[in-house]
Formats: C-alpha cells, sequence, structure tokens
C-alpha cells in the first residue's frame, strides 16, 4: 500500500539528509511501519529556524515539494495566489500515485488537500485534524471550511477524519482520537510531590502570542507576591521569547522565571518527573501533548477551558481549569497548595488517565486505520 501524507509541516534539507519536526517525524514512523511505500507532499526548506527537529531515518519513495506561503498581506496573498497553482498540481500528482492520502489539518495546504480529494471519491483516506474542532469557538475561517470539508459525506467519501473530542453534529466520517508520547514500557510508579517545599511549575511549548505564556508568568509572579515559594521554568522557543525576556527584567524575576530553551525528549521526561504543576493557558488547542504528558509523569495541569482538554482533566477532577481570570486563578491554585490530600487525589487521577493513552495503544489504533 502506497500512503501519501499531506502536511504543512516542512521538511528540512541539512547536510544531505531530511528532518522534521521531532514530535511529527515520531508519529509519522508508525504510520510508515504499516505502509509498503510511503511519500510526503509538503514544503523543503534549507533552515528549521529553531524548530526541534529529528532526522526522518524511515525511507521516503517520493517527495512532491509543495510552497510554503500564509495570507497575512496584500504582497502574500498575491505570492500565494502564484504558488497555489504549483501546489494543486502537486497534489493531483501526489493523490494519483497513493493509494491511501493522509491529510494533516488545520493548514493551509491542508484546505488544497480538502478540495482536491475530492476528485479521488473512491481512494481510502484519513485526516488528523490536530486543531480545534469545537464548532462553538471561534475560528479562522480557512479552518472552518477545511472541517466542512472533513465533515460533508457526499463531497468527502472513504474518509476517517481523527479529532479531539466528541462533538455536536459530527457525521459518519469524525472518528473521536487521541495522540501519544510514551510507550508501556516508560510505565513507572510515581508519587505526587511534596507542597511543602519550593513549588515549580513550567511552561512546555513554542513561546507564541496564542500560547500565552506571559499569563503564566503572571500566575507565578502573583503567587510569589502572596508569599509562596515558587518558581517557573518556560521551555520552548518563540516569537514571545524578546517580550517575556523584557517583562521578566522590568519586573525583577529573574530568580522566579526562568527560559530553558528547547529540551529534547529524554531531558523533558526528568522536569515532568520533578515538577509539580504543568501550566497552559493557550487560546486554542486540540490535543495538548504536553498537558498529557506531564499527567503521565505526575505534574498536575493548570490549563485553559479549550477544546478537549476539560474532557482531558476530567472537568477538575485531575487538573486545573482556568478561568482566565487572574486573580481567581490564584485565588484557585492557592487553596489547592494548601490541601495536600486533594492535590495527591487530582495527581494520581491524571496518572492513571493518561498512562492508557501510549503508543503502543495508538499504534494499534493506527495499524487499524491502514489495515482494517
Amino acid at each position: 500500500m502506497k500512503l501519501l501524507v499531506i502536511s504543512f509541516a516542512p521538511f528540512i534539507k541539512k547536510d544531505g539528509n531530511f528532518y522534521a519536526y521531532s514530535p511529527y517525524i515520531k508519529e509519522m514512523e508508525i504510520w510508515a511501519k504499516y505502509s509498503e511505500e510511503i511519500a510526503f507532499a509538503c514544503p523543503v526548506l534549507e533552515n528549521g529556524d529553531g524548530l526541534l527537529i529529528s532526522e526522518v531515518k524511515f525511507p521516503v519513495s517520493r517527495l512532491f515539494v509543495t510552497k510554503a506561503f500564509d495570507v497575512t498581506s496584500f504582497p502574500r496573498i498575491m505570492s500565494a495566489l502564484l504558488f497555489s497553482f504549483g501546489n494543486f498540481y502537486q497534489l493531483f500528482r501526489a493523490m494519483i500515485w497513493a493509494d491511501h492520502i493522509h491529510l494533516r489539518c488545520p493548514g493551509n495546504l491542508g484546505l488544497m488537500a480538502c478540495m482536491v480529494q475530492v476528485f479521488f471519491p473512491r481512494k481510502t483516506k484519513t485526516a488528523k485534524y490536530a486543531g480545534n474542532w469545537d464548532p462553538k469557538s471561534k475560528q479562522p475561517r480557512a479552518y472552518n471550511w477545511q472541517k466542512w470539508f472533513l465533515n460533508n459525506t457526499i463531497l468527502t467519501k472513504n474518509m476517517q477524519v481523527l479529532v479531539y473530542g466528541e462533538w455536536e453534529g459530527r457525521s459518519k466520517n469524525i472518528k473521536p482520537f487521541f495522540t501519544a508520547s510514551y510507550r508501556d514500557t516508560d510505565k513507572i510508579s510515581v508519587s505526587p510531590r511534596t507542597l511543602s517545599q519550593r513549588i515549580d511549575f513550567i511552561f512546555v511549548g513554542t513561546l507564541l502570542k496564542e500560547k500565552r505564556p506571559i499569563y503564566a508568568v503572571k500566575l507565578v509572579q502573583n503567587l510569589v507576591d502572596k508569599g509562596v515559594n515558587a518558581r517557573l521554568c518556560l521551555y520552548g522557543n518563540g516569537a514571545e521569547k524578546s517580550n517575556l525576556e523584557r517583562y521578566i527584567s522590568d519586573n525583577q524575576l529573574e530568580d522566579v522565571v526562568f527560559l530553558r530553551g528547547n529540551f529534547d525528549y529524554e531531558a523533558m521526561k526528568k522536569v515532568y518527573q520533578e515538577a509539580h504543576f504543568n501550566i497552559l493557558p493557550s487560546q486554542s488547542e486540540g490535543w495538548p501533548k504536553v498537558v498529557a504528558e506531564g499527567m503521565f509523569w505526575g505534574t498536575l495541569p493548570i490549563a485553559s477551558a479549550v477544546s478537549c482538554v476539560p474532557n482531558m482533566l476530567g472537568n477538575g477532577s485531575r487538573g486545573f481549569l482556568l478561568s482566565m481570570d487572574l486573580n481567581q486563578d490564584v485565588a484557585a491554585i492557592l487553596q489547592i497548595l494548601n490541601n495536600q490530600i486533594q492535590y495527591d487525589e487530582m495527581v494520581m487521577n491524571g496518572v492513571e488517565w493518561s498512562q492508557k493513552y501510549t503508543l503502543d495503544f495508538f499504534e494499534g489504533e493506527i495499524r487499524k486505520l491502514l489495515q482494517p
């Protein structure tokens, strides 16, 4: 079976080899395992711009190179129109080659692929919608178009769309799904951290305005102002780094807040195993892996109530859902910090839940999709 993966996630050419975003490649290794040949339709770049990347070690049969684009300004819109002809051509060529078509959405290339796949109704298809499927959430127009195409059983046939959470109004195309980071063999005995020592908070993810890392900083700043012995370490890089550095300096938080940059897979395990709380005040998420990863190792999540996050956190039984009112959230965290029994119970609920969603379980579900 020839598997085609269409994704806006780029391949990076470096020293004659191809690299890509590490978590993405880790998942693609599983998809490749259950196909005879695998090809990608995606952009190819010369550098990763600080992206956490890993080498593509499985054989890639074909690479249908597309152009990366966005529509954030008029000149870029004009460039996108020019690129679109070449991208549509490449997508048609790629889908003709494939036996099974796999779309990675949402994204500009994902929207184009949603249109092109209409012309291949007999080919089996899957799509992973990694964003927020919640029909009530405010989404970019292009994202809503993709959801409409994927949910439409007249235009989109032989398709299983993997979405995070269970939502009203979904068609037979839609399959509630999950993602995973660890194997069954990674499971260890986990004990909740004591709250009588310094409280370690972490933020893990790309430092983007939409992820609201500054809110995580303000939460910990307010806790420290109220006498809590706390520290926040942020793991990741991104456009908000300079703003965070400025805020830390202006508010003299150098001994409280630390920007750690990107850590690799093994190093992050140790971080999760030692932290008390994992803060993610993001504006939009699909299935935030960093939340599930932290829970796996006994870190209690503090996250915004977006997408399927309330379900992941058991509506508050295995994590704290942010109201995004700073005073209210600080008061609620203080309440948890003063109740070791409640903290322990929530942590262990999270461990039990998250350790069900391993890569072994994930791999079994992917095998069913490709080899029914």
